[in-house]
């Protein structure tokens, strides 16, 4: 997030760390140079099929196989060990995202989202949305009074890029603990994951097969109508099916469940490329071939997951 001050007072980047990009867990500057798709009028973006491929693909099957692995296995063992699983992988993203920050100036407090983030995941998962909330509230402010007590220089930066990352990822993951606590919560994170891999695999085959029409081309330049409308397809599908065997519930609500996570699906991958373009970095880091760092592929699941406990608390609160 780019901050905007006074004339009289500029304010330099904070330039990267001196191996930005190195280490798995640097962030990636985007360099134009090696962009085949900079400067490409938004109409041709989408007509070179190599550059709609885009990531390798057999080491990114690799790694989403090897992460579904420990995921599916931590759920069915036993529901509780896949918290560990989500504070490793809240944390690594916590680390990327105070990473990426710098290159706006920003020096994020670390402690208090980190300490924050595991009140969050354990008061949503005892105490439910009541206590994800006020672990949120009482970490935010454990953020305002960690940097009050430092240089008064850019503290106000620093404060919000603290509750920025304290809200997006932890904050919302939180709502993928609320999935996981109810008896039948291992079938409702089923539900949630098996939508938003069918989002993720839906447009992006459309969009490599048929992807002629460019969504936000300055944003995600690679991201088209075609495959949006792939997400939602697949979503549907996904979502119909995964409600009714896993949950008994009626398919009606899983059609309304995948519209509403390809929209946000879709949305909180546009977000995170936004956040990307504006501070200048291609990736989170590189610590997942294939893929690009851990906020690089949770960007559509902490979107997702509100609203996936939303339809289910509130539409599918009784078997229809």
């Amino acid at each position: 997030m780019m901050t905007t001050d006074s004339p009289s007072d500029p304010v330099e980047p904070a330039p990267p760390a001196q191996d930005g990009g190195s280490g798995p867990l640097e962030p990636v500057p985007y360099d134009p140079s090696l962009d085949d798709l900079a400067g490409i009028p938004a109409e041709e973006v989408l007509q070179k099929k190599q550059s709609r491929a885009g990531r390798n693909l057999p080491a990114a099957i690799a790694v989403g196989v090897g992460l579904g692995i420990v995921i599916v296995a931590t759920l069915l063992i036993k529901k509780e060990s896949f918290l560990p699983v989500v504070a490793v992988a809240v944390g690594i993203g916590i680390w990327e995202l105070r990473g990426a920050l710098r290159h706006a100036a920003v020096e994020a407090p670390l402690v208090p989202p980190v300490v924050g983030m595991v009140a969050m995941l354990w008061a949503a998962y005892v105490h439910g949305p009541a206590g994800l909330v006020v672990a949120w509230c009482l970490t935010c402010l454990a953020v305002v009074l960690w940097r009050g007590t430092g240089r008064l220089d850019g503290a106000g930066r620093d404060v919000l890029g603290g509750v920025f990352i304290s809200t997006y990822p932890t904050f919302l993951v939180g709502f993928a603990v609320l999935l996981l606590a109810p008896e039948d919560g291992v079938g409702r994170i089923f539900v949630f994951l098996i939508t938003t891999v069918c989002s993720d695999v839906g447009g992006y085959a459309a969009g490599v097969l048929l992807g002629k029409h460019p969504m936000a081309p300055t944003i995600s330049p690679k991201k088209s109508w075609e495959g949006f409308a792939g997400s939602v397809l697949f979503c549907v599908v996904g979502g119909s099916l995964s409600v009714h065997f896993l949950l008994d519930h009626s398919w009606v609500i899983g059609i309304a469940l995948g519209v509403g996570v390809a929209i946000a699906a879709t949305v909180g991958d546009l977000m995170e490329s936004l956040i990307k373009r504006d501070l200048g970095i291609k990736d989170m880091s590189n610590v997942l071939p294939g893929h690009g760092g851990i906020m690089d592929r949770l960007d559509s699941l902490v979107v997702v997951a509100p609203i996936v406990w939303a339809v289910l608390t509130l539409l599918a609160a009784k078997p229809v």
